[in-house]
């Protein structure tokens, strides 16, 4: 049976709203060593791989990232002291790795959900929701670090088959709405928060979906590119 990922079950007005996150195929059985070998350390190398996007060793401490997408821009910050989360994001955005995935699991007034590479594919379409890089990274809670609006945070598979609630590798949510969101504290790692571009989520949030909680118009991210 497949794997997949689901953040918890939220109760909105008396009805089960479906799971935000991620049902990434094949994550679940990676141990925490590695994925942290799998991560890369912003200040590495003073190298910069040609294949790259950008130099991950040019960034600094807390990095801020222009996330566009076919509906805008958000610009976002990520933690310091979530230290594998932000490494493995800069990693895989320098890669290019997230230019052209879809938001593919949207739910207005909870959450807007991408980074899977299956979505990059429209002849994966049932495989949505499943893809990642072949690794999950280990939790990192911060208690300041909360649900609020904007947030972005880790998807994860279940507890039952996670008990650790390990990270997806590359499937992030960013909150929509900090209340419906709140009860994730300390369940789902948050590495960044959003700076500016708060309607572009609001846009995204907003779009028809299908019982699958997918837009019927496709939301893409184009690039994500450092501020230097």
């Amino acid at each position: 049976m497949k794997s997949k990922i689901f953040i918890l079950t939220l109760l909105v007005s008396l009805a089960a709203l479906s799971s935000c996150a991620n049902r990434s195929k094949g994550s679940s059985g990676e141990s925490s060593d590695k994925a942290t070998a799998q991560t890369t350390t912003v200040k590495q190398s003073t190298h910069m791989d040609s294949t790259l996007a950008f130099n991950p060793a040019d960034l600094p401490e807390e990095p801020i990232f222009e996330i566009h997408t076919t509906e805008g821009t958000i610009t976002v910050l990520l933690y310091a002291d979530t230290p594998k989360h932000r490494d493995n994001f800069v990693k895989l955005a320098s890669q290019r790795f997230y230019d052209s995935v879809l938001f593919h699991r949207v739910i207005y007034n909870f959450m807007i959900q991408t980074g899977d590479p299956n979505t990059k594919d429209s002849s994966k379409e049932a495989l949505f929701g499943e893809g990642g890089p072949g690794y999950t990274i280990p939790a990192e809670f911060v208690p300041a670090h909360t649900h609020k609006k904007g947030a972005l945070a880790a998807a994860r598979m279940g507890d039952t088959v996670n008990p650790r609630k390990e990270s997806s590798g590359s499937q992030f949510y960013i909150v929509h709405n900090p209340e419906t969101c709140s009860h994730l504290d300390g369940e789902y790692t948050v590495f960044g928060e959003t700076l500016d571009g708060f309607e572009v989520i609001d846009r995204i949030a907003a779009l028809r979906t299908n019982s699958m909680d997918r837009p019927l118009k496709d939301a893409r991210i184009i690039s994500i590119t450092p501020v230097i």
